[in-house]
């Protein structure tokens, strides 16, 4: 799994929301159809809850896929 949580943190973004890798942020085409779809709206909601929780400081927000 390749994600830029660290170069988010280098450059002080303050909301990060991890991804499955670099190509393919919202998904994991080696998942079913189903899968799949849990992940993105898992992703999606934790996208949501970043822009909803006010932050002082860098925050990395998980999905709960």
């Amino acid at each position: 799994m390749c994600n830029l949580i660290d170069v988010a943190k280098t450059v002080g973004v303050n909301r990060m929301v991890q991804t499955v890798s670099v190509p393919y942020p919202l998904g994991d085409p080696e998942l079913s159809e189903e899968a799949e779809w849990q992940l993105r709206t898992s992703r999606v909601e934790a996208a949501l809850d970043s822009l909803a929780t006010p932050v002082d400081t860098p925050t990395v927000f998980p999905s709960k896929f």
